[in-house]
């Protein structure tokens, strides 16, 4: 199962971060308002392994994500394990496609000649993300497309990773450019690929904060993620923090 995301945008403007002014100098911010330029972040996330391939891009109409994730999608397929021949036709069956649609009002209509099922993605319920040619395009390929509901992004577990990568990527720095902020984006995936972290589907949002108040008095070591209903058995580790402009400067 593989979750797809975009991010964004996120400005070419000083970033807020964890109180990195002068000591004994009162927090400020910056007053003039600059037109930087803004990037998005294109996120494949396979929350098994939380390995992440990801491509900042100044902007992600169908144009520019379409192609991507196919690419991606089309290298996440050819390196699974073949499947022997029995496996193969069982999952070529529209009853084995279907078992995943149960409950749903709304399906796309499936061709009449499936391959094996290999892939769940996640997808955000978007209009672009609906088009004919792409979904034809995912199901000759063994990919389900799996749709969050209506106002249930957070369902979607690449925007978990997403607040990560962007709060180490971004907080505290002054970029002033789009090209900055794609570089640093960039710079923190393959710095986080280098040791990824699993996550665990955890529940609903009130069952995540449920058990958030039972580990105060328990040895639970679940850690929550993000806004969404992921959860790691193990703490993220905390990697050094890039230092802001004003702090390099004043080195």
């Amino acid at each position: 199962m593989w979750a797809q995301d975009e991010a964004g945008p996120y400005q070419a403007i000083p970033q807020p971060g964890a109180s990195w002014q002068p000591a004994g100098q009162p927090a400020r911010q910056p007053h003039e308002y600059l037109r930087g330029g803004t990037a998005k972040l294109l996120t494949l996330f396979h929350p098994a392994t939380g390995e992440v391939r990801a491509r900042p891009v100044t902007h992600a109409p169908n144009t520019v994500l379409h192609p991507w994730l196919k690419a991606e999608l089309a290298a996440v397929v050819a390196r699974l394990p073949a499947l022997s021949p029995a496996e193969a036709a069982v999952r070529a069956t529209n009853a084995y496609w279907e078992q995943w649609r149960a409950g749903l009002t709304v399906k796309a209509t499936l061709l009449q000649d499936l391959p094996p099922l290999r892939v769940l993605l996640v997808f955000d319920n978007l209009t672009g993300h609906h088009t004919p040619e792409l979904l034809c395009w995912l199901f000759a390929h063994g990919i389900l497309p799996l749709f969050t509901p209506l106002g249930g992004s957070w369902l979607n577990m690449a925007e978990s990773v997403q607040r990560i990568l962007a709060r180490r990527a971004l907080d505290g720095q002054q970029p002033t450019s789009a090209q900055d902020v794609m570089a640093w984006l960039a710079a923190t995936v393959r710095g986080w690929n280098t040791a990824p972290t699993p996550f665990v589907w955890g529940g609903k949002r009130q069952q995540r904060r449920w058990r958030a108040r039972q580990r105060q008095s328990t040895l639970d070591a679940r850690h929550a993620l993000g806004g969404s209903g992921a959860v790691t058995h193990r703490p993220l580790p905390r990697r050094a923090r890039r230092p802001s402009v004003y702090e390099r400067l004043c080195a």
